[in-house]
């Protein structure tokens, strides 16, 4: 059965981003903490170069991926992935769909119906697979819903200070999690929890 996982990097104090709407502090790692190279593949391919144990990581975390689920503003920021995200299908939950979209030989569909509706959709996209989450509100939204299976957080070795929280906007808690894997990487701990359902 198909797994809903968050993915995020985070500074140590818990922003995704810094106050002026920035992540590179927290994306530093996947360029320079080691000289591995890993590449992302998509319709907008980087390459990486990371540590052997984040790109260990990194390999098994997206062969279990087949769809990811996101909102508008990670959508907007990424400038639509060059229409094919390196996860699989992505499915944006959106109050409108952006002019120019939905686009020919584009793997970027648009959820107008609510979170649970994009859920059903990506968990169908992904098949056995999992369903990969990037943003923070929408993995707020999921949390609050426990629609949410596993929290991947990859800790970069930095302090923001400010900016965009990752765990802001939480409702009925506590939520718990089951223990932590561990992976010690070059300037993040990638860390991964089960979420405990309600």
């Amino acid at each position: 059965m198909s797994k809903v996982v968050a993915l995020m990097s985070m500074s140590l104090d818990g922003f995704v981003a810094d106050r002026n709407d920035g992540v590179e502090e927290v994306f530093d790692w996947y360029a320079h903490s080691g000289n591995v190279e890993f590449k992302t593949g998509g319709g907008d391919p980087m390459t990486f170069h990371v540590s052997q144990a984040s790109a260990g990581h990194l390999r098994a975390l997206w062969s279990e991926l087949g769809a990811v689920l996101t909102g508008r503003r990670t959508f907007d920021k990424a400038n639509g992935w060059g229409g094919n995200h390196a996860w699989g299908p992505a499915f944006v939950l959106t109050h409108t769909v952006p002019d120019g979209w939905p686009r020919p030989d584009s793997t970027v569909h648009f959820v107008t119906d609510g979170l649970e509706s994009a859920v059903n959709q990506a968990k169908a996209a992904a098949g056995t697979k999992s369903v990969a989450v990037h943003g923070a509100d929408t993995i707020q939204q999921l949390l609050n819903a426990n629609l949410l299976d596993d929290l991947c957080i990859d800790v970069s070795a930095v302090l923001l200070g400010s900016g965009i929280r990752l765990f802001d906007q939480l409702g009925d808690m506590p939520c718990f999690l089951g223990n932590p894997a561990v992976i010690a990487g070059n300037g993040v701990t990638h860390l991964r929890y089960p979420v405990r359902k309600a």
